[in-house]
């Protein structure tokens, strides 16, 4: 039976201690602008490597920080990747005129089998051709 208890969970230790832990949830609860990052205000799991390791001066990966954050209550979050001269008009300009003439059209709806496995109708099909006869 004492061979069978468990140990705890597997995997390597939390390298910060619980007051090293609160003091990053407070620096988290300030947000990026207090650390440096004024471009946007999300934390990202490599920003909070970072912070980690400016702060505390030990080493994290990224997923080990994901995990980090999740476990004080925070989520990464992943900015959204846009160009500065974005025109937002421009562009719905464009999706309503340009991308329908563009866009080609589905197919339509008698046409083919939704099925992957069952061959089409033998309707249509030379004579001479497999499965021809087969009705």
């Amino acid at each position: 039976m004492q061979a069978l208890a468990s140990r705890g969970p597997s995997g390597s230790r939390c390298r910060l201690s619980p007051r090293c832990l609160e003091k990053l949830a407070g620096y988290l609860e300030q947000g990026p602008a207090a650390h440096g990052w004024v471009e946007d205000q999300v934390w990202t799991a490599a920003r909070v490597a970072t912070l980690i390791g400016r702060k505390f001066h030990v080493s994290y990966s990224v997923s080990g920080a994901t995990r980090l954050m999740r476990r004080l209550g925070f989520s990464p979050q992943v900015p959204a990747r846009r160009v500065a001269e974005r025109d937002e008009r421009a562009v719905t300009v464009w999706k309503e005129a340009t991308w329908a003439e563009v866009k080609e059209p589905g197919r339509p709806a008698g046409a083919t089998s939704a099925s992957r496995t069952k061959p089409g109708s033998p309707v249509g099909r030379p004579e001479d051709a497999p499965g021809a006869g087969a009705e």
